[in-house]
């Protein structure tokens, strides 16, 4: 498949099916995020692979009251719940300098990296940002000081489709300046 062509594939699934997904394929999509490129090479992430009767938890208790809306989660095969680690220095000054957190920058990067390869495979994901973070943190027994910034659902589409998107036009977009 050409790029282009994966890139208007990928679409965010909501809908999964029960089809498992086996430890080859989600060790290529870990791979995938593994090899991304980052600031100074700091590769500021950690991915947590929850699935079964954990993934079933933590869906009950980070998925309810205000954050209910993306409770289409329960159906997924597996989350993967992004952490964010330390920069090395000179990305973190380089940061400061420029007003920029260069370690969310890489971890879009990975976390790109990871459902491009997933859609590759046939497999649906959707990035999550509306989640309760302390139960996360919680249940994975990970510190107060640590930060999830993203969950990524992975699981088989219920259904194929291929649904246009809706972007602005490559001209609202681009602009050339210069020769």
């Amino acid at each position: 498949m050409e790029f282009l062509e994966l890139v208007k594939k990928r679409k965010s699934t909501r809908k999964y099916s029960l089809k498992p997904i086996n430890n080859d394929t989600l060790d290529k999509c870990m791979e995938a995020a593994r090899l991304a490129p980052s600031a100074c090479n700091s590769q500021p992430w950690k991915f947590i692979v929850v699935k079964g009767a954990e993934k079933d938890r933590l869906v009950r208790e980070s998925f309810n009251g205000v954050y209910a809306i993306n409770s289409f989660v329960k159906k997924a095969n597996i989350l993967i719940v992004v952490v964010r680690e330390k920069s090395k220095y000179t990305a973190l000054l380089g940061g400061k300098f420029r007003n920029v957190d260069y370690s969310l920058i890489d971890i879009g990067i990975a976390c790109d990296h990871l459902t491009l390869q997933a859609e590759e495979l046939g497999v649906g994901s959707c990035w999550i940002g509306w989640f309760n973070e302390k139960s996360v943190k919680k249940i994975l027994n990970l510190s107060k000081s640590t930060k999830v910034d993203v969950l990524i659902s992975l699981g088989y589409p219920e259904e194929e489709y291929i649904k246009s998107k809706k972007r602005k036009t490559l001209n609202e977009t681009r602009e050339y300046f210069g020769d």
